[in-house]
């Protein structure tokens, strides 16, 4: 997958997650894709561990495993956040 659909599936992912996790008046746009990124590579890890495969292109099933990734790394930051 090239640069450019990372970029776009990272934003799509952060943009979901936030309004899921009910961040998106905290975030903007560089923020999504940055968190929808890094929530793809969670995500991806985490599906491989299970045995359901990681991202493998621009797809359904790989925008879900970015969301779930993407939501993970919001939860995890907010608990950090709060220490």
């Amino acid at each position: 997958m090239g640069i450019i659909l990372w970029i776009i599936l990272g934003a799509l992912a952060g943009w979901i997650a936030s309004k899921i996790m009910g961040t998106d008046k905290r975030q903007g746009l560089l923020a999504d894709i940055v968190i929808g990124i890094i929530g793809a590579n969670i995500g991806g890890f985490a599906a491989s561990l299970l045995g359901m495969g990681g991202i493998d292109g621009f797809n359904l099933y790989s925008l879900l495993i970015a969301v779930a990734g993407a939501c993970l790394f919001i939860w995890i930051t907010g608990r950090a956040r709060r220490r």
